[in-house]
């Protein structure tokens, strides 16, 4: 598997010579590829299109993964233009949505964190446009830990700042603790049912028929 981070990290030329030379030598190129986008990829929706060419140019199946990490405040208003373009050229990918990336603050005691209604607000947010574009929300990625950490904010217990001091055991990036994924599964469950009846709701008949 190889994973394409942001598109603005490289010239569109680096990322050609990049999947060209490297991708058979470390045998990627029957693997499917994750292409993470950027938090403002409204600007760059043509940069977009021509790394899908680059990663799947026979546009297989399953071939490719979109990443959004656009942030909770962002995903309602740019993501609808990115589906619609990938829709119109008759692109096939995945859909899968990163709440955590985008959505990481430093808090006033300088720890680095995520407030988890925010993760949850952009979950809602990425579920809810793919509703309306009539397009598949495909996966969620995540970062947690079934140990009762501290290191996002927020949740049924408020996890706040004064918690970290004890309970902030990450080396790198501030994941949910149990409790607070479990609460976002239940949020899943729930999005993935209304989305699952909303697709088997019969048409209504027309009248007289």
């Amino acid at each position: 598997m190889q994973v394409v981070r942001d598109p603005s990290a490289w010239q569109a030329d680096e990322l050609v010579e990049f999947e060209l030379v490297l991708g058979p030598e470390i045998g990627v190129r029957e693997a499917t590829h994750l292409l993470e986008l950027p938090e403002k990829p409204s600007s760059k929706i043509d940069e977009v299109m021509r790394l899908i060419d680059i990663l799947n140019p026979e546009n297989e199946a399953g071939r490719l993964t979109l990443i959004v990490r656009m942030g909770h405040d962002k995903v309602a208003d740019q993501l609808p233009g990115l589906i619609r373009a990938v829709q119109r050229e008759g692109k096939v990918v995945l859909w899968s949505c990163d709440p955590m990336h985008g959505n990481t603050v430093t808090s006033d005691s300088g720890y680095k964190t995520r407030p988890f209604e925010r993760i949850l607000s952009e979950v809602k947010a990425f579920f809810a446009v793919h509703r309306a574009e009539g397009t598949h929300a495909g996966g969620v990625h995540l970062e947690m830990t079934g140990q009762n950490v501290a290191e996002c904010t927020g949740g049924a217990r408020m996890i706040t700042d004064a918690d970290f001091k004890d309970r902030y055991h990450t080396v790198c990036d501030p994941r949910l603790n149990a409790e607070q994924s479990i609460d976002l599964a239940f949020l899943l469950a729930d999005l993935l049912k209304a989305e699952r009846n909303a697709r088997l709701r019969p048409l209504p008949a027309a009248a007289g028929l």
